[in-house]
């Protein structure tokens, strides 16, 4: 899935320019608050539903809600941003998988798994920006929208064929009817619990001040990099996959040396650091290099 996304980042920046020329970045802030509310609103439902159906299912779902969008991009960009606005709504893979790793690896791994699920993503970056830019360019975006679509058709058919459901049996119920509290739906009750154990309510201050800037930089980089630095499709690639080779060396390799030599907090804290040279770096630069 990640490699379905990133085949078309690059892509996706362009269509969005020539769709909406004159609110380029308003109309991309817009799509992706929507599709960011959407995804707040159902994730403690989705959440409450994999916890009693199982993993698999929901897996499968949130990626072919993911992945839907993608045909529409060459079919109608309008209806493309709104489906893929709309798709918010099921915009949970990561917090699926993380409760899939939960639930196959003991206590003491999963850091060590969350950093190779997130390694996986990085790879996906070092490659797929280049692949979608050297088809675009020799082939022709169609090609791209095609690749793309053939990858998801293929990630669905392995999590139909090949990923096992990893909830135990005795954790679900023998049938589909199996309630489902409104309060365990409620995303306004999930943030009231937070409040009420102050670890957990420091943790996730932590989590929102970090992901705050992390989550606009994200949404708005390809065409930051494309529409104000003038970054061509290649250089864009090139750039990303840099990062994502650092990316996949901090969280199989770095992570782990650091954790162990000064601790969690303490990691936390240099991550965040460098997090706050990288943004202020992105914003005060004026020149490509």
């Amino acid at each position: 899935m990640d490699t379905t996304v990133e085949v078309l980042s690059v892509f996706v920046s362009q269509v969005l320019h020539q769709t909406f020329p004159q609110h380029t970045f308003l109309m991309n802030g817009l799509i992706h608050g929507v599709k960011g509310i959407l995804s707040f609103l159902s994730a403690p439902l989705i959440g409450a539903l994999s916890d009693v159906w199982g993993r698999k299912s929901f897996l499968l779902l949130t990626v072919f809600f993911t992945c839907a969008p993608i045909p529409l991009m060459k079919i109608s960009p309008w209806w493309y941003f709104a489906v893929i606005s709309m798709s918010g709504v099921f915009a949970v893979t990561f917090s699926v998988i993380f409760a899939y790793v939960a639930d196959i690896t003991a206590e003491h791994e999963r850091s060590t798994a969350y950093g190779l699920v997130s390694a996986t993503f990085a790879a996906s970056l070092v490659t797929s920006p280049a692949i979608g830019a050297y088809l675009s360019v020799t082939y022709g975006d169609t090609l791209v929208v095609i690749l793309a679509t053939a990858i998801a058709l293929l990630d669905i058919i392995f999590i139909l064929v090949v990923v096992p459901e990893s909830l135990p049996e005795k954790m679900r119920p023998a049938s589909w009817g199996a309630p489902i509290s409104w309060e365990q739906a409620d995303p306004f009750a999930s943030l009231r619990k937070v409040g009420q154990d102050s670890t957990v309510l420091l943790i996730c201050i932590t989590v929102f001040l970090s992901y705050l800037p992390e989550a606009g930089q994200y949404s708005s980089f390809f065409l930051y990099l494309r529409q104000v630095q003038r970054f061509s499709s290649e250089t864009v690639a090139a750039f990303i996959a840099v990062v994502g080779i650092l990316s996949i060396v901090a969280q199989t390799v770095v992570l782990g040396i650091l954790m162990r030599s000064i601790g969690n907090k303490n990691t936390i804290l240099l991550g965040l650091g460098f997090q706050i040279l990288q943004l202020a770096w992105y914003g005060f630069g004026s020149q490509p290099w």
